[in-house]
């Protein structure tokens, strides 16, 4: 394991950016679910239990 850079820098109370080492990306929460400009999205279905896929190739 190597050393990892993030840095997360809020736009608005749901929409955020995201800096890391491979680029920036944009994130938005809409309810439980929150989509990132990267294709990717995430669930909370409860206390500490999400779930992750993808909208997008």
């Amino acid at each position: 394991m190597g050393i990892i850079f993030r840095k997360k820098q809020n736009l608005d109370k749901d929409t955020w950016l995201n800096y890391s080492g491979s680029g920036v990306s944009g994130s938005k929460r809409i309810g439980p679910v929150t989509f990132n400009s990267r294709g990717g999205y995430t669930v909370r279905l409860g206390k500490g239990l999400t779930f992750r896929g993808r909208w997008r190739k």
